[in-house]
């Protein structure tokens, strides 16, 4: 078995129309849902030996409750970043998901300037494969330790990053539940493979 990964969005925000999306930190419940994790996940969290982060602040407080458990330090790589909509900024929830629709629907073209999806994808897949040759540099033996890779990032690109792995088109139907985020799904690199679908961190397993 290859290296074993685990792609994980982070869980729900304070949202405000005043903060730039990227800085914008984990909300109360978020974090409690993040707490949950720990807990619930930990059959598999105890095998983590490398954590990699996107630099936007939901995903590094996602990060750091993980690393802080885990004993560990988080490695940030801004190429695991959300899909850049700075093009727009703040939308209101129901406007957002419009577009976000759209976003998914015509990949490969710019939806009111956002980054096209298929752009978003190359970036994620090229972050993932930037990582493991980063954790290979290294000499990482987390294939013999039986260890695994958490990548903390965002629930868009880990879409595509699923249609990727799972040799399927761009689609929304891949997207992760509506729960405000906070979910992850397993996969490996050599061959390309995605265990199962999308589910809660803090569901029970």
């Amino acid at each position: 078995m290859g290296t074993r990964y685990y792609f994980i969005s982070h869980p729900n925000v304070q949202i405000s129309a005043e903060v730039p999306v990227p800085q914008w930190p984990l909300s109360d419940l978020g974090r409690r849902r993040m707490q949950a994790a720990l807990k619930q996940q930990e059959a598999w969290l105890g095998s983590i030996r490398a954590i990699y982060s996107s630099a936007e602040r939901k995903a590094l407080d996602s990060a750091e409750i993980l690393a802080g458990h885990l004993g560990m330090p988080v490695q940030v790589l801004e190429a695991l970043g959300e899909n850049d909509r700075s093009a727009t900024g703040f939308l209101p929830p129901a406007e957002f998901e419009q577009v976000a629709d759209e976003f998914f629907a015509r990949p490969e073209q710019s939806v009111r300037g956002w980054e096209t999806a298929v752009a978003t994808q190359a970036r994620i897949i090229a972050a993932v494969h930037e990582l493991a040759r980063r954790q290979a540099s290294r000499g990482s033996d987390v294939d013999e330790e039986g260890g695994a890779i958490a990548i903390l990032s965002h629930g868009a690109v880990g879409t595509l990053l699923y249609c990727h792995l799972a040799g399927l088109p761009i689609s929304r139907r891949w997207d992760q539940p509506a729960n405000g985020g906070g979910n992850f799904y397993r996969f490996e690199l050599n061959p390309p493979r995605v265990h199962g679908t999308w589910q809660p961190i803090d569901a029970k397993p």
